[in-house]
């Protein structure tokens, strides 16, 4: 494998494996037909063009493939794309298979699934503790795999889990610092704000929606969910529509995709904790090929704004 398409600059030749993620026909002003391919590793990813495909390209070179490209990196309209030299589909003698090309989350699933497990154990109230351990070990192994979303933050294998723990330990640090906040409906509304993903979405690699996803959504088919659980476990009570209401209100305004605004103290800092790490995600993702000195690619879902990476250095520490 090579060092990956994260850590190649513009200008450079490169020859590499990479998984298609996804493959969209289109015809250029000349009228002859090009594939626009968003390609993988285990670094990132990156958008290639293959112009002048031919029927035959078409069909082989399908989402889920594994090509060999040698080419070049470049730049177009601010962001970085991959000139294609040469293109192949591997075979058995090529001796790599889907997962090389896959990105996961920095953790284990099992150290995610630890730290999730105490922030449930610390909770209080037995009604949303019940409910929160019910639907997470309803849909843990789904949840331990899946992303975030298929796109903008968190779309890299267990995603969904790293996302919920990053959130976990900014709410333990803002409940420090304001007390009035109920910790147990914070963290029960960050662990199942967006577990209705493992319905809305396909699976970990090759990430689409499902028709579930498309119709309906995942945060109406968690708000059913915790109905459907508070029955199951004979829980009545306002916990209940709490709860239901944190999941409704974590995009804050009906644009964002909220059915209802935040009314609760905790709904509140649930969408702006959610927004602080998606958004930190992204930028983070965008500045890691970044040199210093150098601005990002443009992030559509930031206003379409680039990022700088200062270029200065902290001045060594006087410990005379």
């Amino acid at each position: 494998m090579s060092r990956g398409i994260l850590y190649y600059q513009v200008g450079e030749a490169l020859e590499s494996y990479f998984l298609i993620k996804s493959a969209t026909k289109a015809v250029a002003s000349n009228g002859k037909p090009f594939l626009t391919l968003i390609l993988s590793d285990h670094t990132g990813e990156i958008e290639a063009k293959l112009w002048g495909c031919s029927p035959e390209d078409e069909a082989t070179f399908v989402s889920g493939a594994i090509v060999h490209i040698s080419g070049q990196l470049s730049e177009y309209r601010g962001r970085q794309q991959l000139k294609i030299g040469s293109i192949r589909p591997t075979t058995a003698m090529d001796q790599v298979k889907v997962s090389d090309f896959v990105r996961s989350a920095p953790l284990s699933p099992d150290d995610m699934l630890e730290q999730i497990t105490q922030y449930i154990f610390e909770m209080k109230n037995p009604k949303i503790q019940r409910m929160t351990r019910h639907l997470l070990k309803k849909h843990q192994t789904a949840f331990l795999e899946y992303p975030a979303a298929t796109t903008n933050h968190h779309e890299f294998v267990s995603g969904l889990a790293y996302h919920v723990v990053c959130m976990l330990n900014v709410a333990k640090s803002l409940a420090a610092l304001y007390p009035t906040l109920d910790t147990d409906l914070l963290y029960a509304g960050i662990i199942l704000h967006d577990l209705g993903k493992v319905k809305e979405l396909s699976g970990p690699i090759d990430t689409t929606y499902t028709i579930e996803g498309k119709l309906l959504g995942h945060i109406s088919i968690l708000v059913n969910e915790i109905g459907e659980t508070a029955n199951e476990l004979g829980i009545e009570g306002e916990e209940v529509v709490i709860l239901q209401h944190l999941v409704l209100a974590h995009h804050s305004k009906g644009e964002w995709g909220s059915p209802k605004p935040p009314l609760i103290r905790e709904a509140e800092i649930l969408h702006m904790i959610d927004n602080i790490d998606a958004k930190m995600n992204m930028m983070d993702c965008a500045l890691e090929r970044v040199q210093p000195g150098e601005f990002s690619e443009r992030i559509k879902a930031m206003d379409n704004r680039s990022f700088y990476k200062p270029n200065f250095h902290e001045p060594p520490l006087d410990l005379s």
